[in-house]
Order: C-alpha cells, then sequence, then structure tokens
C-alpha cells in the first residue's frame, strides 16, 4: 500500500511544481491563477490545492492516522509552491511500516456531499488516487487551455520528444 501511494503522490507533486514553475516562467501566475477549464469547474489554485490535499486524504487514513491540517496557504504560485512542499515534507515521514494491516481497514473519506467507507484496497485505487489525478490532470489542462507549454514529458517525467 506505501509502494502504490507515497511514491506515486511525491513524483507527482513534484511534477505538479514542476507545470507551476513552467506556467510562471511563460505566461506568468497573475494571468492564470484564477483560469478555469470551464465555468462551473474549480480554478487553477483550488485545483492545485485539492491535488495536495488529496495526497494526504489518500495515504494517512491507510496507515490508521489521522489525516493532518491542510495548512492555510495563499492563492498565489507562492502559497502553491508552499502547499506542495508541505504536503510533500508530510508524506515524507511516512514509512512502509506504518502502513501494516493496511489491508483490513475501512476507510471513510468526504467526497462532496457523499460519505464513501470502502476497503482500503478499494478507497486507494478506486477513489483515492483517481481523485488525486483528477485534480492534477485538471490543473495540467487549465495550464495547456491558457497556453503554458506543457506536454506529457512535464506531466510523467518519463517521455522524451
Amino acid at each position: 500500500m506505501y509502494a502504490a501511494s507515497v511514491p506515486v503522490c511525491q513524483r507527482y507533486l513534484a511534477q505538479l511544481a514542476g507545470f507551476l514553475a513552467t506556467a510562471e516562467t511563460t505566461r506568468g501566475p497573475a494571468a492564470l491563477a484564477g483560469a478555469r477549464l470551464a465555468p462551473d469547474m474549480l480554478p487553477l489554485e483550488t485545483q492545485v490545492h485539492v491535488t495536495a490535499n488529496f495526497a494526504l486524504r489518500a495515504c494517512f487514513p491507510l496507515c490508521g492516522k489521522e489525516v493532518p491540517p491542510f495548512g492555510d496557504f495563499p492563492r498565489t504560485f507562492d502559497g502553491l509552491r508552499a502547499n506542495i512542499a508541505y504536503v510533500t515534507d508530510l508524506l515524507g515521514a511516512l514509512r512502509p511500516a506504518d502502513f501494516a494491516g493496511a489491508q483490513e481497514r475501512i476507510v471513510r473519506d468526504g467526497a462532496g456531499k457523499a460519505l464513501v467507507a470502502l476497503p482500503a484496497v478499494e478507497f486507494l485505487h478506486q477513489y483515492a488516487m483517481p481523485n488525486f489525478f483528477f485534480h492534477l490532470t485538471t490543473a495540467y489542462a487549465i495550464l495547456r487551455s491558457q497556453g503554458v507549454p506543457l506536454g506529457k514529458a512535464h506531466f510523467d517525467g518519463f517521455h522524451e520528444y
């Protein structure tokens, strides 16, 4: 459970920080922070915060630990980077041994107005990680829609073109 959660979240939070760095140098934060894909969707800064927070919501319950406070970060690029660093540090404190017995846990979380209660494996693979990647991908798509020169290589860090 550790390998499927903590390192994955850490890697893609680093990629998200890279998206922001590229956006900042090519378009500038003022032009992007409130950008959305559609009028009824959350803006970029919220997508970044939710991505970071979902990493905590995914990993800590698997250890049987309370989700740490999300923190109060400004809706600026500096605040977004600070949020990502904060979450990355918290994830770095988790060890594989912390996940002992995770497969036997039922994990509860709020899903909008709904409450989910799932066995840990289902929680991670069918709920938490898809939500983490939904918000990560939405942040990526917002930046692309605003002309930030990102590609698949920026997203996963493996591809080269």
